[in-house]
Formats: structure tokens, sequence, C-alpha cells
């Protein structure tokens, strides 16, 4: 899936003094040979030598992003291919830097983003199978993130419908423990009750009993107190 290939810098460069090419040019150099014995720290040191003498390089900036990519270092070299496109405008370059591009974003989980990248690699060199392999991979998972994104939507949605159904369902209960409270309280209210009817019988029996008191009462007090003989 991975198209981080090295550029391998041209011997002839019309636009260098010898002495200064020989210099950058074999800083570039040696740092491709440490790259392709997975030296890849110590090729970015050799990288960044290069490109201190000279920050034009396209194959520096281009390497050194393959230093970075190889080191997990994708946002760093997402910026490497980047600054090397500036330097550069051949339309294969070009093409190569789109693709390690997308490779970065890829990385990074960026797919969107690295979908435009693989395009823009193919738009560049239509012919490229390796750019149309990772632009089918990148949309492929993609759709898959989607798929699982609406997965994981319908899931919340049909918990928060549970949820909701459960707690009507625990209000109604708790409304129908209200209401059986409530009867409860009015049956047991109705048993303390009387009735008007049974109210007037009962004071018509405390007044009977009371009349009843009274004349043997009467009686009592109109009875002659009897005194013991005085022997």
């Amino acid at each position: 899936m991975k198209k981080n290939l090295v550029f391998l810098v041209s011997l002839f460069v019309a636009a260098l003094s010898v002495a200064s090419a020989q210099s950058k040019r074999g800083l570039i150099n040696d740092g491709v040979d440490l790259y392709k014995n997975n030296k890849y720290a110590e090729a970015e040191v050799n990288f960044k030598k290069g490109l201190e003498k000279d920050n034009q390089l396209f194959e520096g900036h281009f390497n050194l992003g393959d230093a970075y990519y190889k080191q997990g270092r994708y946002d760093e070299a997402l910026q490497s291919f980047k600054n090397s496109l500036s330097f550069t405008e051949d339309k294969i370059n070009q093409s190569r830097v789109y693709h390690n591009i997308g490779n970065s974003l890829l990385k990074s989980q960026k797919l969107q983003e690295s979908i435009g990248a693989y395009k823009n690699a193919l738009k560049l060199n239509p012919d490229d199978m390796e750019t149309k392999y990772n632009l089918s991979y990148a949309l492929n998972m993609l759709k898959q993130n989607q798929n699982k994104q609406q997965q994981n939507q319908d899931k919340q949605d049909q918990n928060k419908d549970q949820q909701q159904n459960q707690n009507q369902n625990q209000n109604q209960n708790d409304q129908n423990k209200d209401q059986d409270k409530q009867n409860q309280q009015q049956q047991q209210q109705q048993k303390n009750q009387i009735s008007k009817e049974d109210a007037e019988r009962i004071l018509e029996a405390l007044k009977n009993n009371e009349q009843d008191l009274q004349k043997k009462l009467r009686q009592i007090k109109g009875k002659p107190v009897v005194r013991e003989k005085d022997w």
C-alpha cells in the first residue's frame, strides 16, 4: 500500500557548482543509503544537513519527509512533502509527493484529506497503480467508518428510545402507586367517617341514654334516707 519511495538523486545538476554539488548531494546520497538500511533517524540527519546547504533541494525535502514517515512522525512528514512541491515542476515528482501526502494523512486517520491527495496524484499520473490501490483502500476505510458511525448512532438512538420508554414506564408506575395510595387513604377516611344517618342515630341514642340517666338520678334523690337506729 505504501509508496514511500526515496527519490534517487540525479548526478547531473547544472545549476550547482561542482564543489557545492558534491557536498550537498553527497549528504543526500548518504542519507539515501542510510534510509535503505532502515537507519531512518541517521538518514534524517543527513537530509537536514543537505538542506542547510541548500534549502531549495526537492530531493532533500522529499527524502526528509520519507524519513519522518518511517519514524511515525506523520505531521512532520506531511510538512516536508508539502515543502518539496515548491521545488519541482515535474509531474511525476509531484505525483509521488501527493501520493506520500496521502499516505501521511491516511496514517493520521484523515481519510477525506488522504482521498483528495491520492486524486491529485492520479491527475498528474493516471497510470499509477499503487496510488489507485491506495485510493481504493482509503475509500473503503471511509465507507467502513461511516457505516460504523451510523451503527453507533442507531444504537445510541435505540438506547435513547429504550431509556425514554423506561422513564415513561417508571413515571406511569409512580403515578399508579400514587393513585393507589390516594385510593387507600380515601378508603380509610371513608371507614373512619360515619354517615349522617348514623350520626343522628348515635346522637339520639346518647340523648335517650342521658334522659334515662337523669330519670334514675331523680328517682334516687326522691327516696328517703334510711338512718340507723340510735340504741
